[in-house]
């Protein structure tokens, strides 16, 4: 936990220098840097935070799954962590800009000082990651103790993965 803010620090710092750079490379145009908006006629706040919170809720259920879970594969959490950001922009890009990242829209909004709606972006991808954390520690402690329950070892299980791979 001692590193979060660090963390944190560090994607603002590379959100605001990616996007000071897509705007020198572009000559200076505002739309250069990426800024996640709303789809003006077709999208209410209501609908931005639902969106938003869905979006990050499946993205942080992979990355927990994938990445963060010493069971996981590794070598493949990658390629699935970056399918269901590609997935989850496909689906939601053209309502909300698919953020899934407070960073990801703190950095442009600083950059072109358009900081309308901006509290949407910070709030509800926070709400859908700590949900989606929430719910993959949920169901990784009930398969736990259904193993426990049925006197399997979790450590034998993902060895026999392991030697099967």
């Amino acid at each position: 936990m001692t590193q979060v803010p660090l963390y944190v620090v560090a994607q603002l710092a590379g959100s605001v220098l990616a996007s000071f750079s897509l705007r020198w490379l572009f000559d200076g145009e505002p739309s250069a840097v990426m800024l996640t908006l709303p789809s003006p006629a077709t999208t209410s706040n209501v609908n931005v935070i639902a969106w938003e919170i869905t979006l990050t809720f499946f993205l942080m259920l992979v990355i927990s799954g994938a990445a963060a879970d010493s069971r996981g594969i590794k070598e493949l959490s990658g390629l699935a962590v970056g399918a269901t950001v590609f997935f989850n922009a496909l689906v939601g890009g053209k309502i909300t800009g698919a953020s899934m990242n407070p960073a990801r829209s703190i950095g442009p909004a600083i950059v072109v000082h358009r900081f309308h709606k901006l509290w949407m972006y910070i709030v509800a991808p926070v709400i859908g990651a700590v949900a989606g954390a929430t719910l993959y520690n949920f169901l990784s402690v009930q398969e736990q103790l259904s193993m426990k329950n049925a006197g399997i070892k979790p450590d034998r299980i993902k060895s026999k993965i392991n030697a099967t791979c």
